[in-house]
């Protein structure tokens, strides 16, 4: 027997925790759950959307040592990027405006699924995020 499980959230280590969290409050509905001192004026974030997902936010402790990823994340092995849905990307990029840092796309995936459309981003911290619309399941 499998025992229950829920996926919790993702840990993020960033340069400006505020930038991260302005940027995911404003434009992806995110709010302050909890803070906790870690002490030397630094501090563990945990951001949540209305549908129960968390970023765990860390303060850096070394400079990345990798250039900055472009077009739809890396493709070697490891987190290559995090997705939201929306109505309409291309709204979402209106409202975004010049904070939408597009990496890749717009792209329409018509040929495999009618109306998906996908465009990829950077936040802040140059994570990069996917904003598709129009995604179904096959069953």
């Amino acid at each position: 027997m499998m025992i229950a499980t829920q996926f919790s959230h993702i840990a993020v280590t960033c340069s400006n925790s505020l930038d991260f969290e302005a940027f995911y409050t404003k434009y992806f509905g995110f709010k302050r759950a909890r803070t906790i001192d870690l002490g030397e004026g630094k501090e563990l974030v945990f951001l949540k959307d209305a549908g129960g997902f968390y970023f765990e936010i860390f303060p850096k402790e070394l400079e990345n040592p990798l250039p900055a990823f472009e077009g739809d994340g890396p493709h070697f092995p490891g987190l290559r990027h995090i997705a939201f849905m929306v109505d309409d990307v291309e709204a979402k990029l209106a409202e975004m405006g010049n904070d939408a840092v597009i990496t890749l796309g717009p792209l329409s995936f018509d040929d495999f699924i009618p109306g998906w459309k996908t465009v990829w981003l950077k936040d802040p911290e140059g994570n990069i995020i996917e904003i598709s619309q129009g995604y179904q399941d096959e069953n």
